[in-house]
C-alpha cells in the first residue's frame, strides 16, 4: 500500500435543515485501499460516500482529488463510480445494454464495448449472460451487473453504498470474497458503507467508525477490534464487557474491586478509567484459581461457542468459550494482561468522538 492520498475530505460540513450530518469531517484515503465507512443509521456515512461522489455538496469544506479541487465538480466528470443498494439496473435493456450504458454516453467504438463487455462479464464470473435481462437474474447476480456496469468505465474510486444489504446471509458471505477478488485483480480503490460489523472486519484494510457526524476512529480491523478508543466503538464493533474500573498504577487496573495486572500505562493513580475485555478474551476457571468468583447465570449454544452469564461482584460478565459451564456453576474469572484495554473516561456526557486522520 502506497502513502499517495487519493481523496481528501477537508473540513466537511454538512447539514440537511436543522440537522448537522457531517461536522468538520477530515479524512483521507490512500489508492488502492479498500476503505469502509461503518456506523449506525444517521451517522453520516451516506453522505460522506455521495459527497465524494458529487451526489452532494457540503456546505464547507473540499474535496481533493489527486491533489486537485473537484468539491464543485459534476458526477459524471469525476473519475468514480456508484454501486447502490438497490442496483439501479435498467429492466428494459439486457445485461449487455446495461454494462454499456456509460460506454454509449462516452461515445466509445462497437468493438471497444464489446470486448468491454466480455472483460467485465468474465471478472464478475457472469459470462455468457449478454442476453439476459436483469428481472430473470438472482439478487447476487444483479448486483455482480451493478459492480461490472460500474468497472467497465475505468473508474479510480469505485463507491459502494451497502450494496449486499438485500441479499441473504450466504449469498452476503459468498458477494464478500467477490469484491475482496475484484478490489485485488482491478487495483482500484474500494470505499464502501455499511452498518456490518463483520462486512467491514472481513473486507477492509481500513475502517473508519462513524457516529453523528464525527469519526471516531481509523483503523485496521485488528486496531479497531482489538485496541477500540472509546465506548462507542468497542460496543458498537462486537460484544463487549465495558466496565467502570480504577487505574490503580501503570500495569495494574482495580476492576469492580480486584486488582487485574494489565499493560497499559500513562493513565495516572487511582484514577477513573474504563476496562474493555471481549467475551472470548474471558477464562473461566476453579473458584479458587480465579481473580474474582462468580455464578453462571445464563447459557445459550451459539454453534461455535457457548455464551454465557456470569455474575460477578456486582455485573453480568458475558463469556464466549467453547466449553460448556452449566447454569448454577460457580467459576473463577481470569484475563490475560494483554486482553486488558483502558480507556480514558469521556470528559462529560457530550464528548461525541475522537476525531483522527489516518
Amino acid at each position: 500500500m502506497t502513502d499517495n492520498k487519493l481523496i481528501n475530505l477537508v473540513n466537511i460540513t454538512k447539514s440537511f435543515g436543522d440537522n448537522i450530518v457531517l461536522d468538520d469531517l477530515n479524512l483521507y484515503i490512500r489508492e488502492n485501499e479498500f476503505v469502509t465507512l461503518l456506523g449506525p443509521s444517521g451517522c453520516g456515512k451516506t453522505t460522506t460516500l455521495r459527497i465524494i461522489g458529487g451526489f452532494e455538496n457540503p456546505d464547507k469544506g473540499q474535496v481533493i482529488f489527486e491533489g486537485k479541487d473537484i468539491t464543485k465538480t459534476a458526477p459524471n466528470e469525476r473519475q468514480v463510480n456508484t454501486v447502490f443498494q438497490k442496483y439501479a439496473l435498467f429492466n428494459h435493456l439486457t445485461v449487455a445494454e446495461n454494462i454499456a450504458f456509460g460506454l454509449k454516453i462516452k461515445k466509445k467504438s462497437k468493438e471497444y464495448i464489446k470486448d468491454k463487455i466480455k472483460y467485465a462479464l468474465k471478472l464478475v464470473n457472469l459470462d455468457g449472460f449478454e442476453n439476459r435481462m436483469p428481472d430473470s437474474l438472482s439478487g447476487g447476480q444483479q448486483q455482480r451487473i451493478a459492480i461490472a456496469r460500474a468497472i467497465v468505465n475505468e473508474p479510480k474510486v469505485l463507491l459502494l453504498d451497502e450494496p449486499l444489504g438485500a441479499l441473504d446471509l450466504k449469498l452476503r458471505q459468498d458477494m464478500q470474497y467477490e469484491l475482496i477478488r475484484l478490489k485485488n485483480e482491478l487495483g482500484i480503490t474500494f470505499v464502501y458503507v455499511t452498518h456490518d460489523q463483520e462486512e467491514a472486519l472481513t473486507m477492509s484494510d481500513t475502517i473508519v467508525v462513524m457516529n453523528q457526524g464525527y469519526i471516531q476512529q481509523i483503523g485496521t480491523p485488528e486496531d479497531i477490534y482489538n485496541e477500540p478508543q472509546n465506548a462507542f466503538v468497542a460496543d458498537f464493533i462486537g460484544e463487549s464487557n465495558i466496565i467502570p474500573s480504577i487505574m490503580v498504577e501503570d500495569r495494574l487496573v482495580n476492576i469492580l474491586g480486584a486488582n487485574f495486572a494489565c499493560v497499559d500505562a500513562g493513565f495516572g493513580h487511582n484514577k477513573p478509567v474504563d476496562v474493555v475485555i471481549r467475551p472470548e478474551d474471558i477464562d473461566l476457571v476453579k473458584p479458587e484459581e480465579g481473580i474474582i468468583k462468580g455464578m453462571v447465570t445464563s447459557l445459550l449454544f451459539k454453534g461455535v461457542h457457548y455464551e454465557m452469564e456470569v455474575q460477578a461482584h456486582g455485573y453480568d460478565w458475558l463469556v464466549h468459550s467453547t466449553d460448556l459451564v452449566p447454569v448454577g456453576s460457580e467459576v473463577g474469572i481470569r484475563v490475560d494482561p494483554f486482553n486488558i484495554q483502558i480507556m480514558n473516561k469521556p470528559e462529560s456526557e457530550d464528548e461525541e468522538a475522537v476525531e483522527l486522520e489516518i
